[in-house]
């Protein structure tokens, strides 16, 4: 799922020097660890060294899973996906025919095999809990010689994975679930342009070739669970390249929306997985109330779009196209239906509400443990369960624990992206006032009298008196003020 979003692009090769806007203040501000401590890194340097030594069978596994236990999958010809740059390398994928049907291969990165239950590193990776993303820098969940080294699944190097496999039907339903303890070794490391230039003239990578079919599929099934994708373009804060960042608006690719439903994908079976279990911790989202439905109904009005009685929201949604400024300002209006979501643990009791209202599925993050601290340890669960094993016991007792480490998390994620977003918008307007911009007026509040607008150029929320807007138009305003927190302007008759 996608919403507009203000989103931030670390730009690995800018100088800390080059930008008019000290992210490294903001950073302060919110008290961000500018280092990992320094008995965790050694941890983790230990952990690396011996993982290498591991694979040259002349040690034990540093970790709490050991070496034996895996299958060697270093035959499948397994990639990564990912955004340019990128070195915390999550997942690898390998997608194939298996008689009507499909086989998906999706590697994830092993951290348990890194991390001792107990020690200095997971005790800071579980007050970190999310890799925060800087214009400038990454302040990763765990230290660099892992994320973006030993455990970072690189091509051309043996790596411990958890290899899911997951059989599809000719309709992109699974089948069958399998999940292991493997040593895979990915073939290559793609990018989403350059898969996306690959598959425009029809030559992705061999191993992803079906990622387009599989993808389209997976997203008919979505629709024809009702799911909510509010498929609108970023706005990524990125350098441009003469010396200042800018705001850029981006849809995603194709390629990017196919990968994704992999992931998702692998989400849905790792709940099934836990839910038959009765033990786990699920992504979860109330679904829409009837009185959210009913107010964003009727928004319908204000924006002409038809709603015929008895469709779902998402099945009304996912017509819309968000390049037309009335349906973009109501996509936006439906925002409200995707608040709420949590982490939901369960042991024993399976929680009466255990789907994601926005998937319409129960879901779970198991995919990406280098950036997110939950995904190891519904892993472990996973694990154990399909193996007939119990839960370790370090897993089990950590479940009631970490919603409240990824709640405060994403409660950081979402101060650093507004802080550094505001401050570059505020930059890219200072010496505008006064000037006429354009834009589409995304919301109307009248009990605050104030509309807000997403500008044309560059792509940044103002605010003013509703006086002259309304919901779903285009508009001209001018810039009467740039402050602090606050961009506002006027409207031009």
């Amino acid at each position: 799922m996608r919403v507009l979003s203000l989103k931030i692009v670390f730009a690995p090769s800018i100088r800390a020097g080059a930008a008019a806007i000290d992210f490294a203040k903001i950073r302060a501000e919110l008290q961000i660890p500018e280092h990992y401590p320094p008995d965790a890194e050694a941890e983790a340097t230990v952990a690396a060294v011996a993982a290498a030594a591991a694979h040259r069978m002349e040690g034990a596994w540093p970790g709490a899973a050991s070496y034996a236990d895996r299958a060697d999958d270093r035959d499948v010809e397994l990639v990564t996906i990912d955004p340019p740059g990128a070195m915390d390398l999550d997942q690898v994928v390998h997608i194939e025919s298996a008689g009507d049907g499909y086989r998906v291969r999706y590697a994830i990165a092993d951290v348990t095999a890194f991390v001792a239950p107990g020690g200095a590193l997971d005790r800071e990776s579980r007050q970190r809990a999310m890799t925060l993303y800087s214009p400038d820098i990454r302040t990763p969940l765990y230290p660099t010689v892992l994320s973006e080294g030993a455990a970072s699944l690189l091509p051309g190097s043996d790596r411990p994975a958890v290899l899911w496999t997951i059989e599809l039907d000719a309709s992109g339903e699974p089948v069958h679930v399998d999940v292991r303890r493997s040593i895979v070794r990915s073939r290559a490391r793609l990018d989403y342009p350059g898969a996306q230039a690959a598959a425009n003239v029809g030559r992705l990578h061999p191993s992803i070739a079906l990622l387009p079919q599989v993808g389209m599929l997976r997203l008919q099934a979505a629709r024809r669970r009702h799911a909510i994708d509010l498929d609108l373009p970023d706005a990524e804060v990125v350098h441009d390249g003469g010396g200042h960042w800018t705001l850029q608006r981006r849809a995603a690719l194709p390629v990017e929306k196919y990968n994704a439903q992999i992931s998702l994908l692998t989400g849905m079976c790792a709940a099934q997985i836990m839910l038959r279990a009765g033990i786990g911790i699920l992504r979860t989202l109330p679904p829409p109330t009837p009185s959210q439905v009913a107010a964003l109904r009727r928004a319908t009005a204000v924006f002409a779009i038809p709603w015929p009685r008895d469709v779902p929201p998402g099945d009304v949604v996912s017509e819309l196209d968000a390049s037309k400024p009335r349906e973009a300002a109501f996509i936006e209006d439906a925002i409200q239906l995707l608040r709420g979501a949590d982490y939901t643990p369960f042991d024993g009791i399976v929680p009466k509400q255990h789907e994601h209202g926005g998937l319409a599925a129960p879901y779970a993050h198991v995919t990406a443990p280098l950036r997110r601290l939950v995904d190891r340890f519904a892993t472990e669960v996973c694990l154990a369960v399909h193996a007939g094993r119990a839960v370790p016991e370090w897993a089990r007792l950590a479940l009631p624990e970490l919603p409240g480490f990824m709640t405060a998390a994403a409660r950081l994620t979402s101060q650093l992206e507004h802080a550094c977003t505001q401050a570059v918008s505020q930059f890219l307007l200072a010496g505008r006032v006064g000037e006429v911009l354009t834009g589409i007026v995304v919301q109307i509040e009248p009990e605050k009298d104030r509309a807000t607008i997403l500008l044309d150029e560059p792509p940044v929320r103002v605010y003013g008196p509703i006086d002259g807007f309304s919901d779903g138009s285009r508009a001209a305003v001018r810039l009467t003020g740039v402050a602090d927190h606050r961009i506002d302007v006027i409207a031009v008759r």
